[in-house]
This record gives structure tokens, C-alpha cells and sequence, in this order.
């Protein structure tokens, strides 16, 4: 894959070398910096699901534990990361290319005061009537009452983390504009130290592991905040907490940030419906839509996370500056690049689900059904996977214009796919069902996106990426048989007693698989030689 250099036509008044004189080979520098922590931090994660599958298992404290975590953070989609990084980063990006670097802080400041406010009333107010808050958001739980009490009680605790990472996110939006991605990137290693430590540390001192988590997860909120501030405050951009006040700047953010908000809020309904819906299905399909999700979150979040959160600010730099030429060659690239890496982890998802499952998972608490019924979702969940993945980068042609609200119109039609799917398909497929449903949600949503951008001529595949797609399906298509082939002769150890033989079956059977596809995608033309020798020289530029 060649990273082609880019004329990125900038202005006197921006601030950095890297948007003046740099090429995608620093954009791909950075997406490999914020790739690799993410890396990082999702290898930590499961290690974190392999302890938490081991103590825990699949049964109501597990559920109410998962329910208490996936709500703060359905709210932190739709009130901070998603919603906000989109109208803050933009518009922060902006100020930084006109006005300077006190300017942007300044207004960074303004949304932060506003930001603190609001959050700190609402987390209050849910508390407050959290035991009616959770009858509507896991209505199932109603009919056990001791899951109930225990999911009451656990998102009590893990609640007020929505407002320590609100702040993450802002800081975050703040280091990434200025180039800065590293931080941001690798706050999320804290939360699976703190929740690492939380299981192996507490639980021996409360009554279960859910408590345990419970308090981590708060704990992991703090942390992350401190370390995001120290590090902005190291490059002069600790903000000072101020009065809340509606100046023109605000004013700014928050029209754009309405639309945005919605999109977030139609998003969220769908992972809303997941809760409720899994709430009514047998005790354990809350847990097995977790497990499943942490693995597909692998690469949604390495690569998908990564190439967003690169993408966004980049763009917003070149339109600022005049480049629409660069801006969409840029996210040709980024949707490339996603692909590559993506579909080979979406076929061996499909081929050696279970496998991957049961060696990560099956241990404890977690037996040979629960294994089962997570791998299937899973599989799911797979076949969505690439267009998860492009979303990332096909919503930021609208983001780094300023339009919020299209991408809230193409999120109301991928809703309604998303719920009428689930309502039909949880009786006859359970949680798979919820997990197809999903998935073909997301490629409406992809759909929908590309076909505006092009229908506006704001986006249009170029030479080289209509190109390279078919080549990318047959590379995955020859890694998914030497996958089959392999899982087959390697079936005795990955089902053995033993941890290491497991692990070790494991591991082999995932270097055959990116042996076979680099071997394809060099055989295909989809890498070159010279692409290795960039990927060396990636600090040059």
C-alpha cells in the first residue's frame, strides 16, 4: 500500500510544521502511534475478560456487573466522545489554524465550564432515581430481584465515571488537535489496570467481583482524567475552570453540537435496544453479547478508533486551509488502510470463532456453552466488522465540514433497520439475533454515507482504491481457507486441557493466518516492498 505524498496547500497562520509540509506518511504515522496503544490497551482488556470470565462467568452478577458498565458508557457516547469530539474537534481545530493557541484554549475552557455543568446536574439526577432508571433501561432484571438489586447498586457506583470521562474526552479532543495523540490513546491502558487490580486486588474483600469491577470502573475514571490534564498542562493547555457563559463561541458549538448529539442519541437507541431486549432473553445473554463485542472491539478499536481519531483533525486542517483535493485523498486512504486490516479480521472472527472463544474464555466459571453461544454472536457480529470500520472514516467527510446533522438523517434509517431486525430476530435467534441485526445496520449506515458524500462531491473512490478492494477480498478469502485448514489439523490442542497447549495452538494458528494474507496481499500487489521501507522510515518525514 503506498502512502502517496500530498500538497496540502496550507496557510500562513497554521501553527504546526505537520499540517504545512508533512504527507500521509505522517498521518500514517499517527494512526500507527494511536493504533499500537490501542493495541496495547485491548491486549490488557483481555486479559481483564479472561479474569472476569474466570470469576465471574455468565450468570446474573455478571449481568447486572455488564449492565452497570455498558450504561454510563451508552451516555458517555452520546454526551462526550462521539457527539462532542465531533463539534468540539472541528471547531477547536479552527481556532488553533485563525486565532492561535491562547484562543483555542480559551474557548476549550468556555465548553468545559459548560460541559462540568451539565454533566455533574445529570449524573445527580440519575442517581437520584436510579431503581426507576434501571426498570426502564433493563426492564427484564424486574422479574429477579436479586439481579435487579444488584444492578441497581452497581451502576450506583459505576455511574458518576460518566463525568470524570466526559473531561477525558474534551482533554482528549484538545492533545489530538494539537497533534498530540498519544495520551488520549493510551488513557484507556488505565481503565484495564484499574480493573485488572480491581479483581485481583478487592475481590477478595467484598462480597463479589462485581462490586469489585464496579468500584474500579469509577476509580479508572479518576485516573484517566489526572493523567489527560498532567499531560495537557505540559504543553500549556491546562484549562483553568471558569464561569459557564453562552459567548458566541459556545453558542458555536453548541449548533453544531445539537445534531450531533442526536446522531449520537439514534446510535445509542440501537445499543439501548441491545440492553433492553437482552434484559427479556434467558439469564446470560446480556454476558455472552459482552464477551462477543470485547472481541470485535479488537479491531474496531485498533484500527476503526485509531484512523477516526487521526482522520478528523487532519481533514478539518486541509478544508481550513483549502485543500478539498487533499482532504479526500486523505480519506481515501483512511478507508483503505481500514479495509486492509479489517476484512482478515472479520474472516478469521467467521472461520475460528470458536476457537478464539473458548481458548480466551473457557475456564471457570465460563463452560462449553457459554463458549458457544459467544462465539456465534460473535460471528454475528463479524459481518458487520468492515463497515464499522469505514464508518469511522466515511462520517468524517461530513464532521470536518461542520455537518452534523446528515449523519443523524443516515442514523435514523440505520436505527430503524437495527430495531425492526432485533424485534424480529430475539425470538427465533436469541442474541445472535441482536448481533445481526447490528451488523446489518452498520452497512445501511455505511451505505447511506458513502452515496451522499459521492451524490455532493465531497467523496469519490479513486483509481487506487476501486483497485486494490477486490484484491483485499481474495487475500482475505486465501487467509479464511488456510484458516479452516489449520484450525482442523491444530483441533487437538486448541481443545486440550491444557492453558498453554491452548494458547499455544492459538497463537499459531493466528500467525498462519497473517502469513497467508501477506504472503496474498505481496502476491496481489496490495503491498509493495517500498511500503515496508516507509513503514522504517515512518519517524522521517
Amino acid at each position: 500500500m503506498t502512502i502517496a505524498p500530498a500538497s496540502l496547500g496550507c496557510r500562513a497562520k497554521v501553527f504546526s510544521r505537520d499540517f504545512c509540509e508533512g504527507s500521509h506518511r505522517i498521518v500514517f504515522r499517527h494512526i500507527l502511534s494511536v493504533g499500537g496503544l490501542t493495541l496495547a490497551s485491548r491486549v490488557l482488556g483481555f486479559v481483564r475478560d479472561v479474569l472476569t470470565a474466570a470469576l465471574l462467568g455468565a450468570g446474573p452478577v455478571a449481568d447486572a456487573f455488564f449492565v452497570a458498565f455498558r450504561l454510563p458508557n451508552h451516555f458517555r457516547a452520546l454526551f462526550a466522545e462521539g457527539a462532542f469530539n465531533s463539534a468540539f474537534v472541528p471547531l477547536f481545530s479552527g481556532k488553533l489554524v485563525e486565532d492561535g493557541q491562547a484562543a483555542a484554549k480559551r474557548f476549550a475552557e468556555e465548553v468545559m465550564a459548560l460541559l462540568l455543568a451539565v454533566q455533574l446536574v445529570f449524573v445527580l439526577g440519575i442517581l437520584a432515581i436510579m431503581p426507576q432508571f434501571m426498570t426502564v433501561f433493563a426492564p427484564g432484571f424486574s422479574d429477579e430481584p436479586e439481579k435487579f438489586r444488584l444492578a441497581v447498586l452497581f451502576t450506583s457506583i459505576t455511574f458518576p465515571y460518566l463525568l470524570f470521562i466526559a473531561l477525558v474526552s474534551l482533554y482528549g479532543g484538545v492533545l489530538n488537535s494539537m497533534s498530540r495523540f498519544g495520551a488520549a490513546a493510551a488513557a484507556p491502558i488505565l481503565l484495564n489496570l484499574c480493573l485488572i487490580a480491581a479483581l485481583v486486588l478487592a475481590t477478595p474483600l467484598m462480597p463479589t467481583a462485581g462490586h469489585a469491577l464496579s468500584w474500579g470502573v469509577l476509580l479508572s475514571g479518576v485516573v484517566q482524567f489526572v493523567y489527560l490534564a498532567w499531560d495537557a498542562n505540559k504543553i500549556g493547555m491546562g484549562l483553568r475552570l471558569v464561569r459557564p457563559r453562552l459567548t458566541a463561541d459556545v453558542k458555536r458549538f453548541l449548533a453544531v453540537l445539537g445534531p450531533a448529539a442526536l446522531g449520537a442519541g439514534l446510535t445509542q437507541i440501537s445499543l439501548f435496544a441491545d440492553t433492553l431486549i437482552a434484559s427479556a432473553l434467558p439469564t446470560g445473554a446480556v454476558s455472552y453479547l459482552y464477551y462477543a463485542d470485547r472481541l470485535n472491539q479488537l479491531p474496531l478499536g485498533v484500527i476503526g478508533i485509531a484512523v477516526g481519531t487521526v482522520l478528523l483533525p487532519e481533514m478539518s486542517r486541509r478544508i481550513k486551509g483549502g485543500d478539498e483535493a487533499g482532504a479526500v485523498d486523505s480519506q481515501n486512504r483512511a478507508v483503505e488502510f481500514s479495509l486492509v486490516l479489517t476484512l482478515p479480521a472479520a474472516v478469521a472472527f467467521l472461520v475460528a470463532g470458536l476457537s478464539i472463544v473458548a481458548v480466551l474464555f473457557q475456564r471457570g466459571a465460563f463452560g462449553p456453552s457459554d463458549a458457544a453461544a459467544s462465539a456465534a454472536t460473535l460471528q454475528a457480529y463479524a459481518l458487520g466488522l468492515p463497515a464499522f470500520v469505514v464508518i469511522r472514516s466515511l462520517v468524517n467527510g461530513f464532521y470536518a465540514r461542520q455537518d452534523t446533522a446528515t449523519p443523524v438523517r443516515v442514523a435514523l434509517a440505520a436505527v430503524a433497520v437495527n430495531v425492526a431486525l432485533k424485534l424480529a430476530l430475539m425470538g427465533p435467534l436469541a442474541q445472535v439475533g441482536l448481533a445481526v441485526a447490528t451488523s446489518v445496520s452498520a452497512w445501511v449506515n455505511a451505505g447511506l454515507l458513502a452515496w451522499l458524500l459521492t451524490r455532493r462531491g465531497l467523496f469519490r473512490a479513486d483509481a487506487r482504491l476501486r483497485r486494490n478492494l477486490p484484491r483485499m477480498a481474495l487475500a482475505a478469502g486465501a487467509m479464511g481457507g488456510a484458516l479452516w485448514l489449520a484450525q482442523e489439523r491444530l483441533s487437538p490442542w486448541l481443545t486440550a486441557n491444557g492453558l498453554f497447549e491452548r494458547m499455544a495452538a492459538l497463537i499459531l494458528l493466528c500467525l498462519v493466518g497473517l502469513l497467508v494474507y501477506g504472503v496474498a496481499a505481496a502476491a496481489l500487489g496490495l503491498v509493495r516492498p517500498s511500503d515496508l521501507s516507509r513503514l522504517r522510515r515512518r519517524r522521517a518525514g
